[in-house]
């Protein structure tokens, strides 16, 4: 019998296999894609952090003045915790569609990957990300495109999946302390979300290979979790605290008619309206598809009009 199979604990092809030892072996390595300038949008990667390695993307449109600030964007992108990177080619070419199509400033954020640096790292590092945009507003700061281009009024935070997941608990986080120089976040988009619980709601029962694997996968990122009622996984479970304080003031959730995870965005709108919070949260659901449908394919028509509803929603505040 091959020993190293006997040794693997879990494996997530194609991304990853662990050992029942500890050991990770990554399946296969991130496509990096250079930043670049294109028709509509130029991108340049910065370091935020030294010591970490946290860094960033920075996109503006390629035709852009001073004399006009534009909403600013930070996204987050997805992957389980564990995979996919801001510089891949799917999230190189996806940020560089919607700099363009809704005219933003964006900053996507490299966060670091679990198992590896298990959460709540990722966590930590996107908050020193908001931290760090946000120390740009008063013209501070050595980014020269966040202090010439980027309309702090008018900031939002986007991700999905995992992403999205941290969308929210930075947010939530938002409405408990204050961001640098007094920065307000306001919208959040949060696209095909993460969220997940002990207790099965709607359809879930009916993917239970699918369900042992997101289990399994909250488990890998964040061991030091308290289950999958963690406030961090479950927003709206009886450990979570109220999202009446969330720190911003339209939510956009976007959820497809085909994913596990699509009651798990439905039951978070439902319970924010509830909650007291006074902001606007809005749902947007496409029927027939399934999780991150607008990542695997950006030209189809259902991705068109999810795009144009993104793009829409950071518009509707102008300068």
């Amino acid at each position: 019998m091959d020993s190293s199979k006997v040794e693997v604990a879990y494996e997530f092809p194609p991304h990853l296999r662990i050992y029942k030892d500890g050991r990770v072996k990554r399946l296969t390595v991130p496509e990096f894609v250079p930043a670049s300038i294109s028709i509509d949008t130029q991108s340049k990667d910065i370091s935020i952090q030294k010591e970490t390695g946290l860094s960033a993307r920075l996109y503006v449109p390629k035709t852009i003045s001073k004399d006009r600030k534009l909403p600013l964007l930070i996204y987050f992108h997805g992957g389980g915790f564990f995979a996919e990177s801001a510089f891949s080619p799917a999230y190189h070419h996806y940020l560089n569609s919607v700099v363009a199509e809704a005219n933003v400033v964006a900053v996507s954020v490299e966060y670091r990957l679990a198992p590896e640096y298990p959460l709540p790292i990722a966590y930590h590092d996107s908050w020193e990300a908001v931290q760090w945009v946000a120390s740009h507003s008063k013209g501070e700061g050595h980014e020269l495109w966040l202090k010439d281009y980027a309309d702090f009024d008018r900031l939002f935070l986007a991700g999905d999946s995992a992403g999205a997941n941290i969308v929210h608990n930075m947010v939530l986080r938002a409405g408990e302390e204050e961001l640098t120089n007094g920065v307000k976040i306001l919208g959040s988009i949060l696209v095909h979300p993460y969220f997940w619980g002990k207790d099965q709601i709607g359809y879930e029962g009916s993917g239970m290979l699918k369900k042992e694997m997101i289990d399994k996968i909250w488990f890998i990122a964040c061991p030091s979790t308290t289950g999958l009622d963690d406030p961090h996984i479950n927003p709206v479970g009886k450990e979570a605290p109220s999202l009446s304080k969330l720190g911003c003031n339209r939510v956009l959730v976007f959820v497809a008619g085909k994913d596990l995870l699509r009651d798990r965005g439905v039951l978070y709108c439902e319970t924010l309206q509830k909650s007291g919070w006074e902001g606007v949260v809005e749902i947007i659901e496409t029927e027939g598809e399934d999780h991150v449908f607008h990542l695997l394919n950006p030209t189809c028509d259902k991705a068109k009009s999810f795009m144009n509803s993104l793009v829409s929603f950071m518009n509707k505040y102008k300068q």
